[in-house]
C-alpha cells in the first residue's frame, strides 16, 4: 500500500441522512441517541423530511464528491484510497474503519464535511471516529481530522459565485440585505470553541465577511443564526433569521438575499428552514427573498479538499484567506461542550 507522508488512505466523514421515507425515523434515533427525545417529538421533526420525500441531498452530494476527488487525486499525483462513512446513518463509520482495517491501512487523513470550529462542527465528529476506531479494535488506523477550511479559497469562491448569482437577479439594490446563516449553536457551547472561546462565531463572522467581499457585494450583511433545536430557557446563538427578518423589513429594506454560508451543502435545515419557513416569513413581511445556493460540486470544493490533503500528505502550503489563528482539531480540549470545572482551589479564593 502507498504512503504519502505517513498517511495510506483518506476517509471522508460526513453526518448522513436518509435516503427514503423508512429511514428517516431510525436516521433521527441515531442523530439523538443517549439524550432521551421521544419519538412524538422525532415524528414532529421527521415531517420535515417527509416533504422532501424522506430524502435529504446530504448522501448523494457526498457520491458526487467521492467520484470528483478520485479523479482530481489522480490528476494531482495523490495516490491514496478514499473511503467514506457517516455518523448517523450508511455507509456508517465503522463499517468504513472495518474496512480501511482489513485492507491494511495503518494511518488516514479525515476529510470532515464541517467547517467550523465547535463541539458539534468539530469535536463531534472527532468523538465519532475514535469510537468507530475502538469498536474496530486495536487493528483500527489513526485517523487525524483535517482543519478547519471556513476560509479556504475554495470554500469562499464556491459560496460567493452562488451568492453573485442570486445578486445579479436584482436591478435596484439600494434597499436590499445580505444575509449570513449559520446552524445556531448554545451560547456555552460557543464560548468553549477554541481556546480563547467563540471560535465558532468568530469563524462564521469571518467566513461570511470573505464571501461577501468576494462576491463583490459592498452593500450592508448580517449573521445570523437557524435551526435552534435546544429547550427556551437555555441560550443560544442570536439573532434567529425569522425574528431578524421582522427587523429589516421595520427598517425599510425590501429584498432579502440569503447565503447559508454554515452549510457546505443543502441539509434538510437549509431546504426546510430556508427554504420553506424563512421564505414563508419574508412573505408575510412583503420582503423579496432570495436564497443563494451552496457551492456547487465542482472546482472550488473539489480543489479545497484536494489542498487541503496535500497540505497533509506532500506538504503544500496551507491556503487561507483569513486572519484567525489556525486551530488543530485533534488537540484534546478545543471544542469541549461545557467548560471544564475550574480547579477546587480557584474555585476558593
Amino acid at each position: 500500500m502507498t504512503t504519502m507522508n505517513g498517511y495510506d488512505a483518506v476517509l471522508l466523514v460526513s453526518f448522513g441522512g436518509p435516503e427514503g421515507p423508512s429511514d428517516v425515523l431510525p436516521f433521527l434515533r441515531n442523530v439523538t441517541r443517549g439524550r432521551g427525545i421521544p419519538d412524538e417529538r422525532l415524528a414532529e421533526v421527521a415531517e420535515h423530511y417527509y416533504h422532501f420525500d424522506g430524502i435529504s441531498p446530504i448522501n448523494q452530494w457526498c457520491r458526487e464528491v467521492l467520484d470528483a476527488l478520485r479523479q482530481e487525486f489522480r490528476v494531482s499525483g495523490i495516490d491514496l484510497p478514499i473511503y467514506w462513512g457517516n455518523r448517523n446513518w450508511p455507509p456508517m463509520l465503522v463499517d468504513a474503519v472495518t474496512q480501511m482495517t482489513g485492507d491494511g491501512v495503518k494511518r488516514a487523513l479525515a476529510l470532515c464535511t464541517s467547517a467550523y470550529g465547535s463541539y458539534s462542527s468539530c469535536r463531534q465528529y472527532v468523538e465519532d471516529i475514535n469510537a468507530a476506531r475502538a469498536a474496530v479494535g486495536d487493528t483500527a488506523p489513526v485517523i487525524d481530522k483535517i482543519r478547519h477550511f471556513f476560509d479556504h479559497p475554495g470554500f469562499v469562491g464556491g459560496f460567493a459565485k452562488q451568492l453573485e448569482k442570486s445578486l445579479a437577479e436584482i436591478e435596484d439594490r439600494s434597499n436590499t440585505r445580505v444575509v449570513f446563516t449559520a446552524h445556531s449553536i448554545p451560547d456555552v457551547m460557543d464560548e468553549c470553541s477554541g481556546p480563547e472561546g467563540a471560535r465558532y462565531s468568530d469563524q462564521v463572522a469571518e467566513a461570511a465577511a470573505l464571501v461577501a467581499e468576494h462576491a463583490g457585494w459592498t452593500g450592508p450583511f448580517d449573521v445570523v443564526w437557524q435551526s435552534r433545536s435546544g429547550p427556551p430557557a437555555m441560550p443560544w446563538l442570536a439573532p434567529d433569521i425569522n425574528d431578524h427578518l421582522k427587523v429589516l423589513a421595520s427598517e425599510g429594506v425590501d429584498t432579502v438575499v440569503v447565503s447559508p454560508v454554515g452549510f457546505l451543502s443543502d441539509h434538510i435545515e437549509v431546504l426546510w428552514d430556508l427554504d420553506n419557513e424563512a421564505k414563508d416569513t419574508a412573505a408575510e413581511l412583503g420582503l423579496r427573498y432570495l436564497r443563494a445556493g451552496t457551492p456547487e460540486v465542482g472546482a472550488d470544493i473539489v480543489g479545497m479538499f484536494r489542498d487541503l490533503v496535500a497540505e497533509r500528505v506532500q506538504g503544500a502550503p496551507l491556503q487561507r484567506l483569513g486572519k484567525l489563528p489556525v486551530w488543530d482539531p485533534t488537540v484534546e480540549g478545543c471544542c469541549p461542550a461545557r467548560r471544564p470545572p475550574a480547579p477546587e482551589k480557584s474555585r476558593t479564593r
